[in-house]
């Protein structure tokens, strides 16, 4: 009977053994997640367009209406190009921040050099020569009306250049 015992104890075992093995697959089968597939979504290229301040070395620094297809040489040649004395690793190119609540650096006419004021939409070099004879004679402006009185300056133009410009200090 010894061996009927021994048959029996072996007989529970492997039973117990396959019970835990069932077991054991049952629970890592419930846990097992197949992953799913990876997806990726890319935002919609961004239209960009606006204004540019392009300073240094250049031949005409001032703000340039720039679009997404642009790129930094063709802002460039719109500025005249780099200047002949000029390093190209030493420009300047400002973009203004969208949704910003700081107010635009604007051109303050009594101090403004030639190139600044010529760079204003419809001022070009001889009526800037104009702002600036006519400020050495009569003095600083005290307000921006006072700019009807330069020859040349009319009030279609000062009202282009308007928000661009200011007296202050």
């Amino acid at each position: 009977m010894a061996g009927t015992g021994a048959k029996r104890f072996w007989l529970i075992a492997i039973i117990l053994l396959i019970a835990v093995i069932v077991v054991s697959a049952s629970i890592a089968w419930t846990k097992y997640r197949p992953s799913l597939p990876i997806e990726i979504t890319l935002p919609p290229p961004q239209t960009v367009s606006g204004n540019i301040y392009v300073n240094g070395a250049v031949t005409n620094p001032g703000i340039y209406t720039f679009s997404g297809d642009d790129t930094i040489n063709s802002l460039l040649q719109a500025a005249g190009g780099v200047t002949t004395d000029g390093n190209s690793g030493n420009l300047e190119l400002d973009i203004a921040q969208a949704n910003t609540t700081a107010a635009p650096q604007k051109i303050n006419v009594n101090t403004a050099d030639e190139w600044l004021l010529d760079a204003l939409p419809g001022i070009g070099t001889t009526k800037a020569q104009a702002i600036i004879d006519y400020r050495t004679k009569n003095g600083f402006f005290r307000n921006i009306d006072e700019l009807a009185k330069v020859k040349g300056i009319s009030a279609s133009v000062l009202a282009k250049i308007r928000p661009l410009i200011t007296v202050g200090e």
